[in-house]
């Protein structure tokens, strides 16, 4: 029975991560299309670097073509193999770096051909050493764990960070290859794709894989479905497979038009942080930075916020929640102050298999001089400094059908206050989040905005 579970599982994730890297790597050579073709112009002599420059485009348009056409050529152009640690990230279970890693693959490339898959339960391959690694605070007491291990190993909401430690866990757990990189994907990719190729029915699966409902329909399938409909545990994930090849099939027979809005989906979701890419080469990761893949940590001369949680109620109440923020900064004061208030909204109706009350560690990334002021919440603050940035860290449980705000106040470095300009920068997997911004000039006139943090934004 082991093995056929596990078999199952191979071969559902396989097909998974096949269809999500080619999608990655599908991206580098429509991307300059689309860039292409939004000016109009015929003939494919553009591949050629001077010809880019004797075309009509912005500087940061050009930028862009040059650094995705050679990153396209450095991987492509020689036969040189490459292996690629690739995450599924469920940010339904949200963590810093995007969301729960269930499950990872090594990928190894030639060219462009895919020449190796292998593919991992996550959970399985931590069980297989004990890492001897104290889990950072508060992950140990609230998942009642022991071991940091690999399928915990997103902590930062910086990518590249948890870059090298994913591979750090991957050789400490037994890992053998070599990696060249580390793509990380979102489970948001599927609705988009489901958009372009149109709602799909499996034979032997109850109802259709539609935008709307796929990713809680097939959650449920996984986890729950195939016991009620008599299917084996070890075929439970032969669903996404099925899945997986009749979209393949579907993008395949796309039109011109349609193959360009599939290319603009996955480039939004590359803006959106639901794709993420790491390179150990120096020179593909800056060409990644200057697109704005990277998922990194900003360091930039200016007032800066970023919302981190980590669910650790170990249920996938994410799908439930809603967040909502307020960020006023005065300028007109002997210092400048912020009032960050944040609001929680659990609109879960009951517990059930994949939902629970809301447990999360929230940090609040601001710049580094900043200075917390004293609150009477009553709430436990930890604070700390990271990646060049300042933090104060607080548990929050947010009940079924509740809602809960909390509110944070800091004073800002007295220079800011001339020339000032904020950014706010989006968690991998967080959706939805909408904002309110107020600034307070030095003169007391009020500016607002409201936004929705659907990517990094910049204020000034």
């Amino acid at each position: 029975m082991n093995l056929e579970k596990n078999n199952g599982r191979k071969r559902g994730w396989k097909f998974w991560l096949v269809f999500w890297f080619l999608s990655f790597s599908f991206l580098f050579t429509w991307f300059i299309y689309w860039q292409y073709q939004n000016k109009g112009f015929a003939g494919l002599a553009f591949l050629a670097k001077p010809f880019i420059k004797t075309l009509p485009m912005d500087k940061k348009t050009e930028e862009e073509l040059f650094a995705a056409l050679e990153i396209y050529e450095k991987i492509t152009k020689d036969q040189e193999e490459r292996s690629f640690l690739v995450l599924f990230q469920n940010n339904m279970e949200l963590r810093p770096g995007g969301g729960f890693i269930g499950a990872f693959g090594i990928m190894k490339v030639q060219g462009d051909r895919v020449t190796h898959i292998d593919v991992h339960d996550t959970g399985v391959f931590d069980g297989r050493i004990e890492s001897n690694v104290v889990p950072p605070f508060p992950m140990g007491r609230l998942l009642n764990i022991k071991n940091w291990e690999m399928r915990d190993s997103n902590w930062s909401p910086d990518f590249p960070t948890n870059a090298e430690k994913l591979e750090y866990f991957y050789h400490l757990e037994g890992g053998e290859e070599q990696l060249d990189g580390v793509v990380a994907v979102s489970t948001e990719l599927l609705p988009s794709f489901l958009e372009i190729t149109g709602p799909i029915k499996i034979d032997g699966y109850p109802g259709e894989y539609n935008s709307e409902n796929a990713i809680m329909k097939l959650e449920y399938q996984v986890e729950k479905g195939f016991h009620e409909q008599g299917i084996d545990v070890g075929q439970r994930k032969y669903v996404m497979k099925d899945l997986a090849s009749e979209i393949l099939r579907r993008v395949a027979g796309l039109s011109w038009v349609e193959k360009k809005e599939f290319l603009r989906t996955i480039e939004e979701h590359l803006d959106e942080k639901d794709i993420m890419v790491y390179f150990k080469d120096g020179e593909l990761q800056d060409k990644i930075r200057s697109l704005g893949w990277s998922g990194e940590i900003k360091n930039e001369e200016s007032d800066y916020l970023m919302m981190v949680d980590a669910n650790l109620g170990a249920y996938k109440t994410d799908y439930y929640m809603k967040r909502s923020f307020e960020y006023e900064v005065d300028l007109s004061g002997e210092k400048p102050r912020v009032d960050l208030n944040i609001l929680y909204e659990n609109t879960a109706q009951s517990k059930d298999w994949m939902t629970t009350d809301y447990l999360t560690y929230l940090r609040v990334y601001v710049p580094e001089e900043a200075w917390f002021l004293e609150d009477n919440s009553g709430l436990e603050r930890v604070f700390g400094k990271e990646l060049g940035k300042k933090y104060v860290g607080v548990i929050l449980k947010v009940p079924i059908g509740t809602e809960k705000k909390i509110t944070f106040s800091y004073e800002l470095p007295v220079e800011m206050a001339d020339d000032y300009s904020l950014l706010i920068q989006k968690q991998s997997g967080v959706m939805n989040t909408k904002g309110l911004i107020k600034i307070v000039g030095k003169d007391g006139v009020v500016k607002e905005q409201k936004i929705e943090l659907d990517r990094d934004k910049n204020f000034e």
